[in-house]
């Protein structure tokens, strides 16, 4: 048997996770070139998202019938994702891709928070440290950054749906296939922002699209939001869960770097920005190293 390294197969699935991963990143770009508010654009995203995704079910004949009580947590978790889309995206146009990147990569704290409340265990010293400098580094770039404070403050919001949702989703795929899951929280997401927009008064000249938002929301809801997950999904099967949170830990990096080639966000950047997302990137991208040689060490 080949080692696992030099393994097509390995190798292969790599380059998809890192392509997945750069598409993530690309959606914080699409959310800044479409025109419609942000509720309006995940309500498309979500509708396009599942009708695709049913599609690809069909086409596959994959089995997604789930019980009365899964479909009820299933849509109610939809709650939170789609409130953390809809921040996210409120996030980006209140502030700049870089600044919410940033800011959504403290998923990590709020995960290293709330996970021992829903799972029972002990929260780790490592987890507090990394906890400790990714607030320093958030704090850093709200005083130098006030400007973009509402921002920040949405795309903070955001994180914490994220890692909620993500935490539940992590007990739920122990049960069923991610991608049954990803569906009926996608349907989820769509019915919840579907009453919100009827009890505001929001099915009306909000929802018109001009030509180029057709052609981007087609490219977010079926490659960015369908596509990427059935992909992000499929690759977990040969490469293994260290390298696929630390590949994931890049998106931020892609999309800021992508922030800067669509948008000139860099020049927009003051020193202390840099400084607070050097300490939040890099210890959100050191977390799991640290915490995989701490293990070795303690099995020895």
């Amino acid at each position: 048997m080949a080692d696992k390294q030099g393994n097509p197969g390995v190798n292969k699935n790599l380059l998809i996770l890192h392509f997945t991963v750069f598409i993530w990143g690309f959606t914080s770009i699409l959310g800044k070139l479409i025109s419609i508010s942000a509720v309006s654009l995940v309500w498309y995203r979500v509708f396009i998202a599942f009708v695709s995704l049913f599609i690809y079910f069909k086409f596959n004949r994959v089995n997604i019938k789930v019980s009365r009580q899964t479909l009820i947590k299933l849509v109610l978790t939809g709650a939170l994702v789609g409130g953390h889309w809809v921040l996210f995206f409120l996030a980006i146009k209140l502030s700049t891709v870089p600044v919410t990147l940033v800011c959504l990569s403290t998923i990590t704290l709020f995960t290293a928070i709330f996970e021992p409340m829903f799972k029972k265990k002990k929260t780790s010293k490592l987890e507090i440290l990394a906890g400790v400098l990714i607030v320093i580094g958030i704090l850093v770039i709200f005083k130098f950054e006030s400007g973009y404070t509402k921002g920040m403050i949405a795309a903070l919001i955001s994180a914490v749906f994220a890692s909620l949702f993500a935490i539940i989703n992590s007990i739920q795929v122990k049960k069923m296939e991610a991608p049954v899951i990803a569906f009926y929280e996608l349907v989820g997401a769509f019915c919840w922002i579907s009453i919100f927009l009827f009890f505001t008064d929001g099915y009306n000249q909000s929802l018109i699209l001009k030509g180029t938002d057709i052609a981007y929301l087609l490219i977010l809801g079926v490659v960015c939001t369908s596509l990427a997950y059935v992909a992000g999904v499929s690759v977990m099967r040969e490469i293994s869960a260290f390298k696929v949170a630390l590949v994931t830990n890049l998106e931020p990096v892609y999309g800021i770097l992508l922030s800067f080639i669509f948008f000139g966000d860099n020049n927009k950047m003051g020193l202390g920005f840099w400084i607070g997302a050097t300490i939040v990137l890099s210890t959100i991208f050191l977390y799991p190293v640290a915490q995989t040689r701490i293990a070795k060490y303690r099995s020895r």
